[in-house]
């Protein structure tokens, strides 16, 4: 998933998933898993580059890109946004 969101300055900005297709998540898609790998992207965030939508607005926000309001306006899963913002959680620094 991805969007382009207004920057806090002008311009716009991009948010992006990654999912790196590791040995991990390739024997969850075959064992029709699928559910799973949200969990393996935020676990892998540091270690193989993965990132949820959620963590690249976190990051995003951090770095001064965007808003909070276009943070929760973005994202799908807003409990969850707010408490990675509120805990620092799932934020790569420079990300």
């Amino acid at each position: 998933m991805r969007a382009v969101l207004q920057r806090v300055r002008a311009g716009r900005v991009v948010a992006v998933e990654v999912l790196i297709p590791t040995p991990a998540i390739r024997n969850l898609v075959r064992d029709d898993k699928v559910h799973q790998i949200y969990g393996l992207m935020q676990a892998g965030q540091e270690k193989v580059g993965t990132q949820t939508l959620n963590q690249a607005l976190a990051s995003l926000y951090y770095t001064g890109a965007i808003t909070i309001d276009t943070a929760r306006q973005t994202s799908s899963l807003r409990d969850e946004l707010t408490e990675m913002i509120s805990r620092g959680v799932g934020v790569i620094p420079g990300a």
